[in-house]
């Protein structure tokens, strides 16, 4: 059980309301209405990294569910799954980075991404060499976009894990990517 009240989202008013309301039923949305003055800016946050990053789909959703494996987040792991799956990435580099391999699997760039992937979340600061390979490949964009991916997803992993919110009782098939 969340540590916080699950809100329904039917009681939220204003833009908020309307916004959540928009999206799929979840648990973390409605965890999320208890902090109104923060929300609106962790959902754009959110919705401008997952609609509007030039970062490859397949690229993003491979990091955020390293992420959510490093940070030990479940939630994050399972809604992520789907939506890795909904932008083509194949069930065999899902399961390969839900462990961790760096095998034949991924591309060049989605290995590089990943090991600076695995740096940033345990190190803080990737070591100069890991940086110089990524940027051999990733513009300074995508570096940026790659980094607020990376960081914004650890924050909602510990926001998860801290607040213990569990998956939705009834199954969310399609978590679709909100493009507002």
């Amino acid at each position: 059980m969340a540590r916080v009240p699950l809100i329904d989202l039917s009681t939220v008013p204003g833009a908020l309301g309307e916004t959540l309301r928009s999206r799929p039923p979840l648990n973390i949305y409605r965890v999320l209405a208890n902090a109104p003055q923060v929300a609106a800016g962790f959902l754009a946050l959110g919705r401008a990294i997952l609609g509007q990053s030039s970062i490859d789909p397949g690229l993003r959703e491979l990091v955020i569910l390293r992420v959510g494996v490093l940070s030990d987040a479940p939630y994050e792991v399972h809604q992520h799954r789907k939506v890795a799956r909904s932008v083509g990435v194949s069930s065999e580099k899902i399961e390969a980075v839900l462990v961790g391999t760096d095998g034949a699997v991924f591309t060049d760039v989605e290995r590089v991404a990943l090991a600076f992937t695995d740096a940033v979340v345990r190190e803080v600061k990737a070591p100069q060499v890991l940086y110089d390979r990524l940027a051999a490949h990733l513009g300074p964009q995508w570096q940026i976009e790659l980094l607020m991916t990376i960081g914004f997803y650890m924050m909602v992993s510990r926001l998860l894990e801290n607040l213990e919110v569990e998956l939705e009782e009834t199954n969310v098939e399609h978590l679709e990517v909100p493009r507002d």
